[in-house]
């Protein structure tokens, strides 16, 4: 299939997978809805200075709001929805943002596209449904347990997208990327939070738990599979993992990332940032098999080559690069 000058809706279009995957979906030929939170100063996130702004349409508004929705899906061809409240110490402290925005706003997403002639539509959810693994590698029948707010928010948004397949026959497909990684990424995140305090003027690096294991995946990398996924008729229906099969400790990932940065720093855990113990996610790994054999992808960078990437980038943009600990 091809995806030239199709118009395709993506939510959440200004972060880090969303900026990423409108350029590469530009790329292809498409043209974008570029759908974001509103703010008052019309910030576009990453896509502020994107070489491709007369690509696309910029409308910021509230996944929680229907209205907006089912108006903006009337006018794709296609949808992906990436909108979503991600960061798991703020689910803590907020369960009902993630209830309100992952859920609902799916719902939103999903009902629009039934009503305006059953439109496609890519589901975003994450390996974190999957909790701490049972059996490595983690399929697609892998148990889903909800050891976070937002690791039971994004099941329930799963749940009701496999039901608007089953019981309303809406082409829904849903992606499942493990850890993704690479420029643009909040220091919310493990490895621009260890890039930020290597390249700082501190003399240790604050981490929480560092035995727990995930699967890291470049964000190009991720993209091309989202591309994949998107234009194959053979993804309908499908939960479908997005991961590379190999796992690393975040103590390792550490290391490593420091001799990459050639610093001798001193690591030490900050309670801070400890999940409780029953809530953290102690190993991911990624069986991507089912992807494989549908749509013949594989991740393509490694993480060697991807950390470098990733450092270049924050090197050359270290002032975005806060000190706070982020939530």
């Amino acid at each position: 299939m091809n995806i030239k000058n199709s118009k395709i809706l993506v939510t959440g279009s200004s972060g880090f997978i969303g900026s990423h995957l409108v350029e590469f979906l530009i790329e292809k030929g498409a043209n974008i809805i570029a759908f974001d939170r509103y703010n008052s100063n019309n910030d576009y996130g990453w896509l502020n200075n994107t070489k491709y702004k007369d690509k696309i349409e910029f409308v910021l508004g509230d996944v929680r709001d229907f209205d907006l929705l089912n108006n903006l899906i009337q006018k794709a061809d296609k949808v992906i929805h990436l909108a979503a409240l991600i960061g798991i110490p703020y689910s803590y402290l907020s369960p009902l943002a993630y209830i309100r925005t992952n859920i609902e706003g799916t719902y939103n997403v999903l009902e629009s596209c039934k009503n305006n002639n059953n439109k496609e539509v890519i589901i975003t959810s994450t390996s974190e449904v999957y909790g701490s693994a049972q059996y490595v590698p983690i399929d697609e029948l892998h148990p889903k347990v909800g050891q976070s707010p937002y690791s039971a928010s994004k099941i329930s948004a799963d749940q009701i997208s496999i039901s608007y397949y089953r019981s309303f026959d809406l082409p829904v497909k849903i992606i499942r990327p493990f850890n993704v990684y690479g420029p643009r990424q909040s220091t919310r995140a493990i490895i621009p939070t260890i890039i930020k305090q290597c390249i700082n003027n501190e003399k240790i690096i604050k981490l929480g738990n560092t035995n727990p294991t995930r699967d890291f995946t470049y964000v190009l990398d991720t993209c091309e599979a989202i591309y994949n996924i998107l234009i194959s008729k053979k993804t309908i229906g499908e939960e479908l993992n997005i991961g590379t099969g190999k796992e690393i400790s975040i103590k390792d990932l550490a290391s490593l990332i420091m001799n990459k940065l050639s610093t001798d720093k001193i690591l030490k855990v900050d309670n801070v940032r400890i999940r409780t113990e029953k809530s953290e996610v102690d190993r991911l790994c990624c069986n991507s098999e089912k992807l494989n054999k549908l749509i013949n992808w594989r991740s393509r960078i490694d993480l060697d080559k991807g950390l470098d990437l990733t450092i270049e980038w924050f090197k050359k943009n270290h002032t975005y690069l806060s000190e706070n600990y982020h939530v």
